[in-house]
């Protein structure tokens, strides 16, 4: 759900400025959020949606003539959370389910709202079990899916360590053959999946889970086929078609590592497991990030490449690279300045990350085409997150002098 600026404008703005094609609407079960998309969106391709015309022509004037006619479209979904109990134990996980239309997204929400209150949360909190919450998908016609959302977060993944199962088999019992797509969270990624053989046969997929539009893009999923909903559909089910993910690095999400945010306690799954996974500072068990988790359910090695398996890209957010030569946060004025003209000179911001020449990023800022030209190289520091706390991935050492800015033009930064 986008906390601020809760409109489908502001997304569309942030997405050609990205470099993204196309988003998930989210929250579709609420219904003032459900009133509001029938009233700004109108069909596209099949199964996808696009803003009305005058509100997508007001969009494009804040734009620069590189980025405003770069087409975008919406697909109705939701993240729904479910609890309840089973084999005695709580369960907590997060689910992302989709629809082709309006109608079905109508069925989907009058089922829902027999098991809980909507209005609520436009994450809906259901005590409702994950295999009923796939058939009731289901039920809702064709091309209404479901993917688990981030997987090995502790409390809300399907394998999560406070809360989850060790297969999907476990989670969705007879009707586990209907998920095919795995969404993999900001604190793995598809290499950390390949170590269990039991996923070999899933699509891995990440998304931005952006709670407000400027974090759009910041993983995302490529695909080559039409621009169609149930190409892409077909795409998760049969691998064809699905090129692999954007990912962060993620040493930066927030539950990479194992530890206490509290304690100012960090631990490595071997440092865990010398401590019984206990906290050394509080004494109470620690928080069992996604790393350790992976290693427990793993029967391969670290490096093993599934055959047929996607590619993926690790990128850092162009904002955080501008942020770290300036010397500045992300979100600053002079950052937001600045990533503004880059957009404006060289096209889209992951654009910029993964295709725009070094040399051309030179003529702006030598010393942010030497952060790329590091990026690209996978040359990055890495200080992992844990027990919540964002991880950070730089592009030069701690005390690094970071080049000087000779450009013969005047300099960007």
């Amino acid at each position: 759900m986008f906390y601020k600026n809760s409109d489908l404008e502001h997304p569309t703005l942030w997405a050609r400025r990205k470099g993204v094609t196309m988003m998930g609407t989210g929250d579709f079960t609420h219904p003032a959020w459900f009133g509001r998309l029938r009233e700004v969106l109108v069909p596209a391709e099949p199964g996808l949606f696009r803003l009305r015309a005058e509100l997508d022509e007001d969009i494009a004037r804040e734009l620069p003539p590189s980025v405003a006619s770069d087409p975008v479209r919406f697909m109705l979904s939701v993240e729904v959370s479910t609890v309840y109990r089973r084999a005695g134990r709580t369960r907590k996980i997060h689910h992302l389910v989709y629809m082709p239309d309006f109608d079905a997204a109508e069925a989907f929400n009058r089922r829902l709202a027999q098991v809980g209150d909507l209005s609520s949360d436009g994450r809906p909190i259901l005590g409702l079990d994950s295999r009923d919450l796939l058939q009731i998908t289901l039920d809702c016609g064709d091309g209404a899916y479901l993917v688990p959302a981030h997987v090995w977060t502790p409390w809300f993944g399907v394998f999560g360590s406070k809360s989850g199962f060790d297969t999907i088999e476990e989670c969705y019992g007879e009707l586990a053959d209907h998920i095919f797509a795995l969404e993999t969270g900001l604190s793995s990624d598809p290499e950390m999946n390949w170590r269990v053989s039991g996923l070999d046969g899933y699509r891995m997929v990440s998304y931005s889970d952006a709670h407000s539009p400027p974090r759009i893009g910041r993983e995302t999923t490529v695909f080559d086929v039409d621009l169609d909903y149930f190409a892409i559909l077909r795409a998760l089910r049969t691998g064809a078609g699905h090129e692999g993910t954007v990912e962060f690095f993620p040493e930066e999400g927030r539950y990479h590592l194992d530890g206490h945010r509290k304690c100012s306690v960090r631990m490595t799954p071997e440092e865990t497991r010398r401590r019984d996974g206990i906290c050394p500072v509080c004494g109470k068990p620690l928080t069992v990030g996604v790393l350790s988790r992976v290693e427990e359910l793993a029967d391969r090695k670290k490096g093993v490449r599934p055959d047929g398996a996607a590619g993926f890209r690790s990128l850092v957010p162009l904002p955080e690279i501008v942020g770290e030569v300036l010397g500045v946060g992300p979100t600053s004025k002079k950052v937001l300045a600045e990533v503004d003209e880059l957009v404006a000179a060289l096209g889209p911001e992951l654009a910029i990350l993964e295709d725009v020449p070094v040399d051309d990023i030179a003529v702006r800022s030598l010393p942010l085409a030497e952060a790329i030209r590091r990026l690209r190289r996978g040359e990055v520091v890495r200080d992992p997150g844990y027990d919540g706390e964002y991880g950070a991935i730089r592009l030069f050492e701690p005390g690094e002098a970071i080049p000087a800015d000779t450009a013969v033009t005047p300099p960007l930064f």
